[in-house]
């Protein structure tokens, strides 16, 4: 069998959990998700596993906050006031909302509180300071490097 390496363009099937057992995201009833291992396409905590693997072979690999998206970081929690957000809008916990920085740039934004006079909004990534499981399977190794 042909073993992943950096460089292959890969195609994998997964399914990742957090810790208390529930399901983020997964590749089932879709095609299977095609990278270039080692390239940065996907979080690095799992990009390292896949290298080793062959045609078929299953893992189940635990990935670090750190090799993820990171720890949540308090910095990038704000509270807005209400009036800044537009009008037309009915806000609600859960909510994505985007910003502009100055320089132009789309930040996403989660809305986490809202109340009379205030909005609190998290520009975290959903999974930051999340530990993640990924039930992991090497469908292909599409390409060579």
């Amino acid at each position: 069998m042909t073993e992943a390496k950096a460089g292959d363009t890969v195609r994998i099937h997964y399914t990742g959990t957090l810790n208390d057992g529930s399901t983020f995201d997964s590749s089932e009833g879709r095609q299977p998700l095609e990278f270039t291992v080692g390239a940065g396409q996907i979080i690095p905590g799992l990009d390292r596993e896949i290298a080793g693997m062959n045609v078929g072979d299953s893992r189940d690999v635990k990935v670090d906050s750190s090799e993820a998206y990171g720890p949540h970081d308090p910095q990038k929690v704000q509270v807005v006031p209400r009036s800044a957000m537009p009008q037309e809008v009915e806000v609600a916990p859960g909510m994505q909302l985007q910003a502009r920085t100055p320089d132009g740039q789309t930040v996403p934004l989660i809305v986490t509180k809202v109340e009379e006079q205030e909005v609190t909004v998290d520009a975290n990534h959903p999974l930051a300071g999340q530990d993640l499981n990924f039930a992991v399977e090497l469908v292909e190794i599409v390409k060579a490097a």
